[in-house]
């Protein structure tokens, strides 16, 4: 029998590699930007066709390569940037594994020209799929300049799975952003489809900031700063009333690259704590300086995970500097005292005479049983009556009181409202949920609400839980899908427009969806500088805020990146539904709970939302009973 164990072709086991290190487009733009940075460029171009499909092309002012060097950079595990295990754990650098070019090549068609500075000839290397076609001198300007054609061109699978163009293009345009602001010594040029989306001039970290999403943030953000021998921390934060429901920018940076953190992120979360609403959060720009030896960033192939090894040192750290900085520019809440227009209060002075505008008899109380007559002044409903007379009449009054309470008890049989619901419908009637529903409306009590969330009416079988959020999504769904299927639904102008500012990525997608947007009866203008004016919404959706309505239906499409079409549709459908629905927490008034079950027994599919949560959850007789034992 032959041997079965082989070592795999260094093509194959390129494109291996490639399936962790190279995602998506945005991931080559990544790879190639740090080589760039990591060869002391100061001045970056980005040229893309297709959101990087058809072309990826990053030219940069850098060292540049030599032939010899050119050609290695491509070999696996050929690097420029650690020579021993130990450098691990001193980087100053981007890339180290040497994997990311070797991992391009073997996914894409390749076409490198490069030059050392102070040479008049540089080269020029072709590969295919990690196949070396031709290197030759070529006369080119100093730098390098790397162009990445028909990404996956050899990898039907994997380029099949691609999104659209439009949710490539901002997924690239986010990873642009988290270049661009740990780099602000560089000038980037983004440019797609030959229109220039970005071109960035080296600046200040808030200069970066307010070039890439927008200059109103520069009121929105106020600094931090500490420096310790453990860490050194700087960067902004946003000021409490500047936190935000949707889209909050959230950036942690550590020597210069990137990071996921939750732990940090928690930590800037809990000085927020009372300042801000649940519902949102704050925008934040933290930049650490710790000494490499202390972190371990070769844990994850887009070394974006970092271990700390002072980790809960810094967290107290980043915490006092944050609540600092708050309480510095005065973000925490306070009383402020305006004596503008303030009435003339006169000082307290305690050995003044009180002056009373009533003549008050304190002795007298008319409900005292031993109340004396000579306490007693008529009143005027008694008609100047005895003492006897007028204490027997108030003692009537609240006799009457209290029969008219027992009498509005006895109404509703002395019982609570489950004890109705469990007896309102006998349990072995056999109807269905519309059936059970209407035969038990005209009920006292037939339905209430719990918490201000789930509406509780009974049923054939025993009680039934319905999540009032998730009813009147699915109700809304049905009824938003139906209206756009019998053509594009009825806009209703606002009389003042309100303005809906994106980020660039956010804008990608806006513009690549905005005639299906039109369909659904928002009626947008583009102001320029990633800015929408909403002139018009449809009138389905009520007094709900229509920039919500847009913000859910750009994150729902970024994430999905379904095509334009029925699937698209009911996306901005849901998220719509998803808006516009009553809230947990909302009260209802019966009626509005009976019509709300009414509408939902109407839908072809009650049990559950459009995205399968569940809707109407049953209590059977017999888990009641269990209950009781």
């Amino acid at each position: 029998m032959s041997d079965v164990i082989k070592l795999l072709p260094d093509s194959v086991a390129n494109q291996i590699a490639a399936g962790e290190v190279i995602q998506r487009p945005a991931s080559v733009i990544k790879e190639l930007v740090e080589n760039a940075v990591d060869a002391g460029a100061t001045n970056i171009q980005i040229i893309l066709k297709d959101a990087g499909r058809t072309l990826i092309q990053v030219v940069d002012n850098g060292c540049g390569m030599s032939d010899t060097d050119a050609r290695l950079a491509f070999e696996r595990h050929a690097t420029s940037k650690i020579k021993a295990a130990d450098d691990l754990f001193a980087l100053r650098t981007m890339g180290f594994r040497g994997e990311a070019l070797a991992s391009i090549a073997a996914i894409a068609q390749v076409d490198l020209r490069t030059m050392r500075h102070g040479e008049s000839v540089g080269t020029r290397i072709v590969i295919s799929g990690s196949k070396v076609e031709s290197q030759e001198p070529e006369a080119c300007q100093p730098g390098s300049n790397m162009m990445v054609k028909n990404l996956f061109f050899n990898v039907p699978a994997r380029r099949k799975f691609l999104k659209k163009d439009s949710v490539e293009l901002s997924n690239i345009m986010r990873e642009f952003e988290r270049l661009a602001l740990v780099n602000t010594d560089v000038e980037f040029t983004l440019i797609h489809n030959d229109a220039v989306l970005h071109q960035l001039l080296k600046g200040s970290l808030k200069q970066r900031i307010c070039d890439l999403f927008g200059k109103s943030l520069d009121h929105q953000l106020i600094p931090v700063a500490t420096d310790t021998p453990i860490v050194k921390i700087s960067g902004f934060v946003s000021l409490p009333e500047n936190a935000r429901r949707r889209n909050a920018l959230q950036y942690l940076f550590v020597n210069g690259r990137n990071m996921r953190h939750p732990y940090f992120h928690k930590a800037l979360m809990q000085c927020y704590e009372q300042l801000i609403s649940a519902d949102t959060q704050p925008c934040y720009f933290i930049d650490f300086k710790v000494d490499p030896d202390t972190i371990d960033v070769n844990i994850h192939p887009t070394k974006n995970e970092i271990k700390f090894e002072n980790e809960q040192p810094i967290w107290q750290i980043l915490v006092a500097a944050v609540k600092e900085s708050l309480g510095k520019f005065n973000a925490v809440p306070s009383i402020d005292f305006d004596a503008v227009d303030v009435p003339d209060i006169p000082a307290f002075n305690p050995n003044a005479n009180a002056v009373h505008g009533i003549d008050l008899d304190t002795s007298y109380n008319p409900f005292a049983a031993t109340a004396s007559p000579s306490s007693y002044k008529p009143s005027a409903s008694s008609g100047g009556g005895s003492w006897q007379q007028e204490r027997k009449a108030v003692a009537h009054d609240w006799q009457k009181l209290y029969e008219d309470f027992t009498d509005e008890r006895v109404a509703y049989g002395e019982s609570s409202a489950l004890s109705q619901l469990f007896g309102a419908v006998p349990a072995e009637e056999n109807v269905g949920q519309q059936e059970m529903f209407d035969s038990s409306a005209n009920e006292a009590m037939s339905v209430m609400q719990i918490k201000n969330r789930y509406i509780l009416s009974p049923s054939t079988s025993g009680l039934m839980v319905v999540d009032q959020h998730r009813a009147h999504i699915r109700i809304l769904f049905d009824r938003y899908i139906d209206l756009a299927g019998s053509g594009a639904l009825a806009s209703q102008r606002v009389i003042f427009p309100e303005v809906l500012q994106l980020s660039p990525s956010q804008n990608v997608v806006l513009d690549s969806i905005i005639d299906e947007v039109a369909t659904l009866g928002f009626d947008l203008a583009f102001l320029g500088d990633n800015a929408w004016s909403v002139n018009g919404v449809p009138s389905v959706i009520g007094d709900i805020n229509p920039v919500e309505v847009l913000m859910q239906i750009i994150e729902s499409v970024s994430e999905t990146g379904d095509e334009v079409g029925n699937s698209l549709r009911e996306k901005i459908a849901l998220s719509m539904a998803k808006t516009s629905a009553i809230r947990m927490g909302q009260p209802l008034s019966q009626s509005d709970m009976e019509h709300l079950l009414s509408d939902l027994f109407k839908v072809s599919t009650p049990n559950y939302t459009p995205d399968g949560q569940v809707v109407i959850s049953n209590i059977s007789f017999d888990d009641i009973s269990r209950l009781f034992k």
